[in-house]
């Protein structure tokens, strides 16, 4: 698929659709608590969706996924499928949505914690966010996608944790996942140039043992080999005419 420059009509819709699914995970938030099940929270989120927003759960039947968030636990890296499994006090969740308005996508993930984290799940989270910050602020016209990933990986590694390499960010609007890829790792000055009006996610994956993962039998869910904590965050990215613009900032975060 091609890479899709948004004009300003489009750029407007990915707005919409991007502050529509930060609210969403500000309205999550609360619900986080323990004994809750993540079947419960996708419940909540899809309800809140489809009723309150009138928009569309993009991840419920997408090439098979079964229902309208990814709750993703622990050791889980991504694409947690909801379930029975009740969530307990120390418990570290990622929480991943995605919603379809108007025909274009926004994309978002936030790390909760369940009463008071451990320390090594409270400093891999704080790591991992400040990552993809360090990610989001390489972006502007004339910079390479490669170094988006260079500044993510080098500050990791600095901080001892590893950088998952099987999964990365993506081009979004109109459809859910679109060229470019965006890796979280790799060389500076390498890659595509990026130009005003593109528009894609940056959502680092973070172990705090190596780096390797594997497929579950469910075909969705991914877990650290070594069963070590692992951390995401994500935002969706408008590149701007000299700078970017992040669309799916919380309702504290916005300006």
């Amino acid at each position: 698929m091609p890479i899709t420059i948004k004009n300003p009509i489009e750029q407007e819709k990915m707005r919409l659709a991007g502050r529509l699914t930060a609210d969403v995970l500000d309205m999550i938030g609360p619900h986080v608590q323990p004994g809750v099940t993540t079947l419960e929270l996708d419940q909540i989120c899809h309800d809140f969706i489809v009723g309150q927003q009138q928009a569309i759960p993009a991840p419920l039947n997408y090439r098979g996924f079964p229902k309208s968030i990814c709750t993703s636990i622990n050791h889980v890296v991504c694409h947690g499928i909801p379930g029975d499994k009740k969530l307990r006090t120390g418990d570290m969740i990622n929480i991943d949505i995605t919603i379809i308005k108007d025909s274009y996508h926004g994309d978002s993930s936030r790390i909760f914690f369940v009463g008071k984290p451990t320390v090594q799940a409270e400093r891999l989270a704080r790591v991992s966010h400040d990552a993809l910050w360090l990610g989001i602020q390489a972006v502007r016209p004339g910079a390479r996608l490669g170094d988006i990933g260079h500044c993510i990986q080098s500050f990791a590694e600095a901080e001892r944790f590893s950088v998952v390499r099987e999964y990365c960010g993506h081009g979004i609007g109109r459809s859910f996942h679109e060229d470019p890829q965006v890796l979280h790792y790799g060389k500076a000055n390498s890659g595509i140039e990026l130009v005003e009006g593109m528009t894609f996610t940056i959502e680092p994956m973070l172990n705090a043992g190596k780096r390797h993962v594997k497929l579950l039998k469910d075909g969705w869910t991914v877990v650290t080999k070594d069963h070590s904590l692992s951390a995401q965050w994500e935002h969706t990215i408008l590149v701007t005419h000299d700078s970017y613009e992040v669309l799916t900032l919380g309702a504290a975060e916005r300006p």
